[in-house]
């Protein structure tokens, strides 16, 4: 399977708590909700054509733990995101919790690198991560991202959890689509594309 990584961020790249105040308070953050004023029909209809290729999930602790109290209450088989959600294998990376209780859920053992390096090997279409900054700094760090799925939402907030946050290794990407919706959020997919290359503008003494 493909490991396709989608996210919401602002323009200043931050991920923390899009769905609302109390979804992700950690260190503090003020700004919980901050994608709610943005969503409209076109941003839904990318969002439903991403979960139509799911396979399989793959989420961290604090995304399982939204998703799992408010997805299994949706309980109209047809719903596009909450079909495949409840119905699909998804898989919890976390060094916290000791068991998981949402239908077709489990827990992923041992090293985090090593069991969805050895998911991706399973036949599919895509392993789909939603959210999960923590994990998806692992994922990134250890290059097991196929594509990344954004949508950049014309706000900057100053803080909170970034999707390449500092440390992170250097990568150069390449654009695979792109679309602007009419309210401003820019919709883009990107490959990875090998190491950075580096130059220079700097004029040449004579």
């Amino acid at each position: 399977m493909r490991l396709t990584l989608h996210t919401f961020l602002t323009l200043d790249g931050v991920m923390q708590a899009p769905g609302g105040p109390e979804e992700d308070t950690r260190d503090g953050f003020p700004h919980g909700g901050w994608q709610f004023a943005y969503g409209d029909e076109e941003v839904g209809e990318k969002i439903v054509g991403w979960f139509g290729n799911a396979d399989a999930f793959l989420l961290g602790r604090t995304t399982y733990e939204i998703f799992a109290d408010y997805w299994p209450r949706v309980t109209d088989p047809d719903n596009p995101i909450a079909g495949p959600l409840n119905r699909l294998p998804k898989y919890v990376a976390s060094t916290t919790l000791s068991s998981v209780d949402w239908t077709g859920a489990s827990l992923l053992e041992g090293d985090v690198v090593a069991a969805v390096t050895e998911l991706k090997k399973q036949p599919g279409r895509e392993l789909q991560v939603h959210g999960s900054g923590r994990l998806a700094h692992t994922l990134i760090r250890h290059n097991l991202v196929d594509e990344y799925r954004l949508q950049i939402f014309p706000i900057h907030l100053g803080t909170g959890l970034k999707l390449f946050a500092e440390g992170l290794p250097a990568a150069a990407l390449t654009l695979t689509s792109s679309h602007v919706t009419g309210g401003g959020t820019i919709i883009v997919a990107y490959e990875p594309a090998g190491p950075v290359t580096y130059g220079s503008y700097a004029l040449e003494d004579e």
